[in-house]
């Protein structure tokens, strides 16, 4: 039963297709993929190398399965023990123009008609947008007019973008994000293009959760680095790092990651190839050579290159603190009950996160940092405005939901909690609401030095270069609370004429308060001095 309709390949063409194949005798063309002996990756070769380049300098030539992506299709295709494929969930990724649409059509064609075909399969290619949606089907629809032997047996709707194999009763589909709904679907087999991209991952969840009615379904994610660690993607490949280096046991979860590391300079032709398994083959090198030219006289493109390019996590913003440097901090925190401390607080307003930093110097002199947060509203709606992981966050006990608004009266009894276990030498506060949590604080009879801190130039200066040096001197331990790293990473500084700093809440990609917070912390400690008068220059010079 073939789809009809605007759109559907007319059945004078699917004849001629036919009539193309039948010039020779019938049993001259025999699958490539069928014949003995072949591992369940080499059926999966032997299909993609049937297939024809329709587009770029190798176009009109036969497919070539390289060795890059043989190693990552015999990865994929291995077999466990009982016979199935062992892999369900698998992430290639690495830098742009590296031939990832033409493999995911191919290998979605393996899975609509080839030897990884099953009857009445289900077949998506995702995106996040109708355009890029397009890009794997009209990729699809090149390759099977390049290839007579299966034409004859597909049946394309374009103006669904949908096709059905009349065998196997199979049916593929490109959706994006922007689709209503994907309630009711059985995929047995689903790519998803660019996942980098997606502001959140509704879609990869919709398709992942829908796969448990298949025996054997494939989840194919083919992208480029995300930017933000907070990013879909960016937790795949995170997961994935960790299953590849034997910290996590997932036979069932693959990563292929092919990205330049941070140590190598990013102009260097080492660099290059990490990130660019084609590069002088079917990815231009001179391109590669252009646009690095280009970023090195532009700074403001050189992020950009880095994770277009390099494959690397790296914002397009220039950031505060670097990812590297800051993990190398990320020490397990200890401050002792009955300890002297100083607190940050950033008191968002009543739809914005609050949060409240403390710091302890030990008696080596580095610095211990406890973080607390809270966040109003509906955390997965939070979540997807912020693109943070707030409901993770919550069930972990990092971040304490409060309701639809800010409740003062909740974060002056953590504060009093807090000045019960340690003595809160000093608390600096922004003077945004502080007379509503002062009033909470003397309801319940706490007394807490507080001490005002501006936001302005004046006294974030001191404040943020007091963080700098300590984070540069690894003098800082902050047991790598997610939180607070996204506050860090969000992070962008904004200077005045005279060179003084301070921290864009404007300019910032997201949620700073939690740096915020922890520069206010530092500024009390080291810079505003009170009765327990400390040495700057000893502790940061």
């Amino acid at each position: 039963m073939g789809l009809r309709g605007i759109g559907a390949i007319p059945l004078s063409k699917r004849k001629a297709a036919a009539e193309a194949v039948e010039v020779a005798p019938a049993d001259a063309w025999v699958p490539p993929w069928t014949a003995p002996d072949l591992s369940r990756s080499e059926r999966v070769i032997a299909f993609l190398e049937c297939l024809t380049v329709t587009s770029g300098e190798l176009a009109g030539s036969k497919f070539r399965v390289r060795d890059w992506q043989r190693a990552f299709i015999e990865r994929v295709y291995t077999l466990d023990a009982d016979g199935s494929r062992a892999v369900r969930t698998a992430v290639l990724s690495m830098g742009r123009k590296n031939g990832k649409t033409q493999l995911a059509a191919a290998l979605a064609l393996c899975h609509l008609c080839g030897p990884e075909a099953e009857a009445r399969g289900e077949v998506y290619s995702c995106a996040n947008d109708r355009f890029q949606a397009a890009k794997i089907f009209n990729e699809m629809v090149a390759l099977i007019g390049a290839f007579p032997q299966i034409a004859m047996r597909l049946n394309i709707v374009r103006f669904l973008k949908q096709i059905e194999d009349l065998e196997t009763g199979s049916l593929y589909a490109a959706l994006s994000s922007e689709a209503k709904t994907k309630m009711g679907l059985s995929p047995s087999f689903v790519i998803y293009d660019e996942l980098g991209s997606s502001p959140d991952r509704h879609l990869y969840d919709a398709m992942d959760s829908a796969m448990g009615a298949r025996k054997e379904p494939l989840l194919l994610v083919i992208s480029t680095q995300a930017a933000d660690d907070n990013a879909p993607m960016s937790q795949l490949v995170d997961y994935g790092t960790k299953v590849n280096d034997g910290d996590i046991d997932d036979p069932a979860f693959h990563l292929t990651l092919h990205a330049a590391s941070l140590d190598d300079s990013p102009w260097s032709l080492k660099a290059w190839k990490a990130a660019n398994p084609a590069l002088g083959d079917f990815r231009s090198l001179s391109d590669v050579e252009r646009q690095s030219q280009q970023a090195q006289r532009m700074p403001g493109q050189e992020n950009s290159f880095r994770n277009l390019i390099l494959n690397q996590r790296v914002a397009a913003h220039s950031k505060f603190i670097e990812r590297s440097a800051w993990q190398a901090c990320g020490g397990a925190v200890d401050i002792p009950l009955g300890a002297r401390v100083y607190g940050g607080l950033d008191l968002g307003a009543t739809r914005d996160m609050s949060a409240l930093v403390l710091v302890h110097q030990d008696i080596n002199g580095v610095f211990h940092v406890q973080p607390r947060f809270w966040l109003p509203g509906d955390l997965r709606e939070r979540s997807d405005q912020d693109h943070a992981p707030y409901e993770v966050w919550e069930r972990d006990g990092l971040l304490t939901a409060v309701g639809a608004t800010t409740d003062p009266a909740v974060i002056a009894h953590a504060i009093a909690e807090l000045a019960g276990q340690y003595q809160l030498m000093t608390l600096a506060f922004d003077r945004w609401r502080i007379l509503d949590l002062q009033r909470e604080l003397d309801a319940i009879g706490c007394e807490v030095a507080l001490v005002p801190h501006g936001q302005g130039f004046k006294d974030m200066t001191p404040a943020v270069d007091i963080v700098e040096r300590l984070v540069v001197q690894r003098r800082i331990r902050h047991g790598n609370n997610p939180v607070l790293f996204t506050c860090v990473a969000n992070a962008v500084i904004t200077r005045d004429p005279a060179g003084g700093r301070k921290l864009d809440k404007a300019k910032s990609t997201g949620r700073i308060d939690g740096l915020v917070a922890m520069a206010m912390a530092f500024s009390t400690a080291l810079i505003m001095k009170g009765p327990d008068e400390v040495d700057v220059s000893a502790m940061v010079g």
